[in-house]
């Protein structure tokens, strides 16, 4: 991962580091072999740079992961879904601008 402010989210540490977060956490649920995930993390990265400090953002790879990916019904990758809370409060299928992804974290409290 490019950016030092993008976090690695697994089964394991997921209701620790997404669901218990005070702050808003985007969560990008992709696999390597996905080229629109890759073309997506570039994105990701600059969100993670942009918010740090306000909010959490990281990663979770579906093919690693299977029970989380289950638990959110997460078929299409990637996916980007915002907590706050502990709850999901918005959800992008596919690529996605870093507007959108800032904007839906702002409107999360970051």
């Amino acid at each position: 991962m490019a950016s030092a402010n993008v976090k690695e989210f697994t089964d394991s540490n997921f209701d620790a580091d997404v669901l218990k977060s005070p702050q808003p956490v985007l969560v990008d649920f992709w696999a390597e072999w996905c080229m629109p995930c890759r073309m997506l993390a570039p994105i990701i990265d600059t969100v993670a740079d942009d918010l740090a400090g306000k909010a959490r953002v990281g990663k979770l790879d579906t093919d690693a992961n299977r029970q989380v990916a289950a638990k959110y019904g997460i078929t299409s990758i990637p996916t980007v879904i915002i907590f706050k809370d502990g709850q999901p409060v918005k959800k992008f299928v596919g690529l996605k601008k870093k507007e959108e992804l800032v904007n839906a974290l702002t409107e999360a409290g970051a």
